[in-house]
């Protein structure tokens, strides 16, 4: 490790400003309106079958046609009470907008996300201005308390809509700030101006939701405890751990953890404070090794380079993040797995690559031609894992393993979000795990049967969101400002 070429600000403040800009600006009522107008408001719609969450696409865009985009953001958040960090941070690029069927004869979908984002960020703008209260109702109280362990979007999911049911919670969050992914784990130019907590004030104002910070499973808490005490147990504590390269000098000054770095990036104030190399390469193919590439280049990196064993349609992060990437100046290097780190217990100089290939069979296997690529910042980005806070649950392949409910080996016993296994490790998919878990769990307690299909599916945990959600007189009798409200849950204008 050369430490010289180590430095925190790199750049000027100006130039802090514009490569931490959101990526993304929000629509302007004009630009929504156009946007809206392009929606053919399909029946049995695409885009809504590629939405985790079910969230009614085609009606939200119509409500935001007609000027009621308070209508259009609740109704986006009774499907997805997280929509607002979603409209930022989905892929939609491989769900709604990929199914948009503008795609066949334009090549271009209708800005789904962009439109979702207009439309949350007006009920939240409302709620904290003191325009609107929170548009949300708590059932009749149960009487029953639910343990929640981890303050990510599975967990405030599946507290929130708890909440309404009318149950009380505990969120027991390891960390200081509750959000989990979305607080700490998000790239800072997807998710800018405090909105994860904003988000998180916003959710908990439903009332009977209490968080505990710093209390951590298998320390602070025990599952036996837990079980002993609340009638219900959900647990999000996503994956703690951080997979190793297995290679000699792991733990030498400047080889870091993306995840750990993404998070102190996340919580900097002055990005000018925060210490980046020259130098940087990046081992891995998903999103968090997009993220940590991008974020070092923003930083005032001169070169990154982002390494990965397989091609380009291997990686996990979608066509558009690798773009994304390479636009910003990353340099991507495909087909070469890390064989040895450079460098002495002063620090890290450099990582060895071996180029590899697909034998006959399709497994990957190494060609015996080496590169070195210089490093005084190397960052892992190669997957997480679960630790082992938990014995008593069954474990399949490193997550917990649940039944269509969400619910553990365990009885009564739920969990969701990363630590369970899912197809794709995405926020959307998590706020839908604790829906699910959240009527499971109200159907166990209460014996009321929400749905005769039981919620094996999403659809019929779609068919449930216009329950017990907004009571609020604005949404049925009048407006705020210029909006035209009018309308009812379910109903169109």
């Amino acid at each position: 490790m050369d430490k010289s070429n180590i430095r925190a600000g790199r750049l000027t403040s100006a130039q802090y400003a514009e490569t931490f800009c959101d990526i993304h600006p929000p629509l302007d009522q004009k630009m929504a309106a156009f946007e809206s107008s392009r929606c053919y408001f399909c029946y049995d719609a695409p885009c809504m079958e590629a939405c985790p969450t079910q969230i009614n696409i085609p009606e939200f865009i119509r409500r935001i046609s007609t000027e009621n985009t308070l209508g259009a953001g609740t109704e986006i958040l009774e499907a997805n009470i997280l929509g607002g960090t979603c409209s930022r941070v989905c892929p939609v690029e491989i769900l709604c907008e990929q199914a948009c069927v503008r795609n066949t004869s334009e090549d271009k979908p209708v800005t789904i996300g962009l439109l979702q984002r207009y439309a949350t960020d007006y009920v939240f703008k409302a709620v904290e201005s003191g325009k609107m209260k929170q548009p949300f109702t708590r059932a009749r109280a149960t009487g029953k308390k639910v343990a929640v362990v981890g303050g990510g979007p599975a967990g405030l999911s599946v507290a929130h809509r708890l909440a309404m049911l009318g149950h009380d919670v505990e969120i027991f969050e390891a960390l200081p700030k509750t959000g989990g992914l979305n607080e700490y784990g998000i790239a800072v130019y997807k998710m800018l101006d405090d909105f994860a907590q904003r988000e998180v004030k916003f959710l908990l104002s439903i009332g009977g939701i209490t968080v505990h910070n710093g209390k951590r499973l298998g320390k602070e808490l025990k599952l036996v405890d837990l079980r002993s005490k609340y009638a219900s147990v959900f647990l999000s504590i996503g994956l703690g751990g951080v997979n190793a390269l297995k290679l000699e000098g792991e733990d030498w000054p400047g080889v870091m953890n993306a995840v750990d770095y993404i998070a102190e990036l996340r919580q900097c104030k002055n990005y000018s404070k925060m210490q980046v190399a020259r130098d940087v390469v990046v081992i891995g193919g998903g999103n968090t090794a997009i993220d940590i590439a991008i974020q070092s280049k923003a930083l005032g990196a001169e070169n990154v380079t982002l390494v990965y064993r397989r091609g380009s349609s291997d990686m996990s992060a979608t066509g558009y993040e690798q773009e994304l990437a390479q636009t910003r100046g990353v340099k991507i290097v495909l087909w070469s797995r890390p064989v040895g780190l450079e460098g002495s217990s002063a620090g890290v100089r450099g990582v060895k690559f071996e180029k590899t290939r697909k034998n006959a069979k399709g497994e990957l296997e190494g060609t015996n031609e080496f590169f070195v690529v210089p490093a005084d910042h190397v960052f892992k980005a190669v997957g997480q894992l679960l630790l082992p806070e938990v014995q008593e649950l069954e474990v399949v392949k490193g997550k917990f393993k649940v039944d269509a409910r969400g619910e553990t080996s365990v009885k009564g016993v739920y969990a969701g979000g990363d630590c369970i296994a899912h197809k794709e490790d995405l926020t959307v998919a998590a706020v839908q795990d604790g829906k699910i878990s959240a009527y499971a769990i109200h159907e166990a307690l209460t014996g009321e049967k929400l749905s005769g299909k039981g919620m094996k599916d999403y659809k019929a945990i779609a068919a449930l969101d216009a329950a017990r959600v907004l009571n609020h007189p604005a949404h049925i009798h009048g407006g705020l400002g210029k909006q035209k409200i009018g309308t009812t849950v379910g109903g169109a204008r």
